[in-house]
């Protein structure tokens, strides 16, 4: 009787402790935000890894008469990613929606996310600046 107590407290507390979500909120590119000329593939690689559930923070700049303000867009693949294809991307947020607090994303599966701006008729992405993946883990805590 008393290993059973035992047994099913350990898997009780080992339970526990898998459900135990730290999330994360992390702002696209620190201090610069999500901005033209800064290298976001380098910034996710120096700030992953991601985890499920953390939340993405895109803060940017609107647009005004002497700046593109860029978008964010999530790409479908790794071929639309590579090719700045927009086609079948998903906009999630406008020019507009990255001011002031920002646009939040959250990492809800484990799966690869794409994520890149169209901004001046795609030459963001193409430029090879504006775009970066992210592939979160499971938590193990």
């Amino acid at each position: 009787m008393a290993f059973s107590c035992t047994a099913q407290g350990f898997i009780l507390l080992l339970t526990a402790s898998l459900l135990v979500v730290s999330e994360a909120e992390t702002v696209v590119g620190g201090s610069e935000g999500w901005r033209f000329g800064f290298n976001y593939t380098d910034w996710a690689l120096q700030n992953s890894p991601f985890y499920i559930n953390d939340t993405l923070v895109f803060k940017y700049v609107p647009p005004s008469d002497t700046s593109f303000a860029p978008s964010v867009y999530l790409l479908p693949d790794l071929w639309s990613y590579i090719r700045c294809d927009f086609k079948r991307a998903k906009l999630l947020a406008n020019p507009t929606q990255g001011s002031g607090e920002g646009f939040e994303f959250v990492l809800n599966q484990w799966r690869p996310y794409y994520f890149a701006s169209s901004g001046h008729n795609g030459f963001h992405c193409s430029a090879g600046l504006m775009k970066f993946f992210a592939v979160p883990w499971p938590r193990w805590n």
